[in-house]
């Protein structure tokens, strides 16, 4: 009996470990998470638009917990968790779900190096979805709410010599509160998708000098062709000088200074070079702040000279343009989600190659859908000419959808807690953003996914960065406010409404469907707007698409967006599957239509 017993729980425990195995092999993987370094993750630097030469990565395996909601700093942990990857993710090495009623437990230890004790030390997160507790020592040093922006607290007063211990604790109620959480959702399928939790973008630490350079504000004028930059400093003193030089290829171009906390405008040069898809040119750009003629702190940042605008054509018709020429904007929707790290590329090279992908098939632009990307994304968009139009990611709970007609009736209601949110993270979004070139379109709320206040909203997010465009509502339930009407129509390009006073874009369309074997989320379970089963087909009705669309854009279509860039889970829409290992089209096909619709305004 005993070696019956032995051999039989034997069976139960190489059975187990045999559906272990099963069941993580039936999740698709990407080529970078086959090939992760574990030892050396995400090890970029994470904010090349304000650069300094000295950081510290975190990223890495750190001990994590997950406990009631109110319990205090544990002192057991359940594993390691590879960081900065969601603790839903294949790639955190946890895969577990994090309900409302829990709190996720982050631990590691630190040393600061010797020549940093003169300086102040930041603590930078990328990211933490939703709410973050941070403890250096045991003494707690910040909380931050909201999933999608950089936070940083300076931590210099709670380090001590040696070995510092940081703690982090992570709420996230996902769709069971009002926050901004785009497709997150507790029971995914079709459009939605596994829920994101924790620490998802990088970890790292900063050396600062005792008065320093907090941010750069960069706003370009073509028409004054100045350039114009808004240092802000730790301390505010009147009488620190922020000085500015900037460089072309390494050539000193254009400077200027500024006291009394005043924007620095520069001056260009006549002969300045205007950024744009096919010349993507940055300026070099070095901020400098000053007291009593001593440095107290440098940056390296960069900025291209553009201009974002609409205007009526020779036939009445409005268009959108860049640096005061007609260019139709034609991109796709880009839900960056991955197989393997959900919300998080398995590396930087990951998380570009998407970018270069839709630059290779001649698309101009991206609309970075319900979700918002680390700095190195954007900054990778501005090195290559891509344009990007930002979502404000959606939360609380949908409204009726009223899209093919004029919406003026009751809106959406959401709690004072709600709206001061909405409010609170998407000002941190724009404001985190605001530097990099390439965007050129707020969009405040997609289709009717927690549109409130529409009008309100979308003239706060005009008055506060006016040298960009303002899509209402992509799809959505439709006021007379923006500048952009944006129609939603799968699967085919149609024009079922048409505002002669602001410009008309066809903000998604296409989803055009089709299972790749072996590439697929899950294999028994897929979802598309229509479908088709070779490339061929698909490619064919994606050029049928195409020319219907050109001729759309001569009645009035000023920009397309086509869904979409990749699978996502169970939905099969994507040009290339959501492992990124197949593109399910003709490249060259689709880059000639590609071309003749982004050169279709060109005169």
């Amino acid at each position: 009996m005993n070696m019956k017993r032995t051999v039989l729980l034997l069976c139960v425990v190489v059975m187990s470990f045999v559906f272990m195995r099963a069941y993580s092999s039936n999740r698709i993987i990407t080529s970078w998470g086959e090939n992760l370094d574990k030892e050396n993750v995400w090890n970029v630097y994470p904010r090349p638009i304000m650069e300094r030469p000295d950081w510290q990565n975190l990223n890495g395996e750190w001990d994590y917990a997950i406990t009631p909601l109110n319990s205090t700093i544990p002192h057991d942990y359940d594993g390691k968790i590879l960081v900065p990857f969601p603790v839903e993710s294949q790639l955190s090495g946890v895969e577990k779900r994090l309900s409302e009623k829990d709190a996720l437990w982050y631990k590691r230890t630190f040393t600061i190096p010797s020549s940093w004790r003169q300086q102040k030390v930041l603590l930078h997160f990328g990211a933490v979805d939703w709410q973050a507790d941070v403890w250096v020592n045991g003494i707690k040093v910040g909380t931050h709410t909201g999933g999608y922006t950089p936070f940083a607290f300076d931590i210099t007063a709670a380090l001590r010599k040696g070995e510092n211990v940081l703690d982090v604790r992570v709420v996230d109620t996902t769709d069971k509160g009002y926050q901004p959480r785009g497709k997150q959702v507790s029971n995914p399928g079709g459009i939605w998708y596994t829920p994101v939790s924790g620490i998802w973008q990088t970890v790292w630490l900063e050396p600062v000098a005792p008065i320093y350079i907090k941010n750069v504000r960069t706003l370009p004028d073509i028409d004054r062709n100045i350039l114009s930059l808004d240092v802000e400093k730790s301390e505010q003193y009147a009488d620190i000088v922020a000085e500015v030089n900037v460089y072309a290829n390494g050539k000193l171009v254009a400077r200027g200074s500024s006291v009394n906390n005043a924007a620095v405008e520069v001056q260009m040069p006549a002969d300045v070079k205007l950024w744009s898809p096919a010349s993507p040119f940055l300026y070099d750009v070095e901020v400098i702040i000053k007291r009593g003629g001593k440095q107290l702190d440098k940056v390296d940042s960069y900025a291209a000279m553009r201009k974002f605008s609409t205007r009526r054509d020779a036939d009445g018709i409005v268009r959108m343009q860049l640096n005061n020429k007609d260019l139709f904007q034609f991109g796709t929707l880009d839900q960056g989600w991955w197989p393997d790290g959900l919300y998080t590329a398995p590396s930087h090279e990951a998380l570009v190659y998407d970018i270069d992908k839709t630059k290779e098939w001649g698309f101009n632009m991206i609309r970075k859908h319900v979700k918002v990307e680390p700095a190195v994304w954007y900054t990778h968009c501005d090195r290559v000419g891509m344009i990007v139009w930002q979502d404000m990611p959606s939360g609380d709970s949908c409204y009726p959808w009223q899209n093919r007609q004029y919406f003026q009736g009751s809106e959406n209601v959401r709690s004072a807690a709600s709206e001061a949110n909405f409010r609170k993270e998407w000002r941190e979004i724009m404001d985190y953003l605001y530097s990099y070139p390439s965007i050129a379109v707020w969009v405040p709320f997609n289709e009717a996914w927690g549109q409130f206040k529409t009008v309100e909203i979308t003239q706060w997010t005009q008055n506060y960065d006016p040298s960009r465009l303002v899509n209402s509502a992509s799809g959505g339930n439709f006021f007379a406010c923006g500048d952009i009407v944006d129609l939603h129509n799968y699967p085919a390009p149609e024009m079922y409404l048409y505002d002669a006073t602001r410009a008309n874009v066809l903000g998604e369309y296409g989803g055009i469907g089709y299972v790749v074997e072996g590439h697929l989320w899950e294999p028994n379970r897929n979802w598309g707007y229509i479908q088709y089963n070779s490339s061929e087909a698909v490619t064919n009705e994606y050029v049928k698409y195409a020319e219907m669309l050109l001729d759309f854009i001569r009645r009035g279509f000023t920009a397309a967006i086509y869904t979409q860039t990749t699978d996502v889970e169970v939905e099969v829409n994507g040009i290339m599957t959501y492992d990124r290992k197949v593109v399910k089209m003709d490249e060259a096909r689709i880059k000639e239509i590609n071309n003749r619709i982004c050169n279709s305004l060109n005169k």
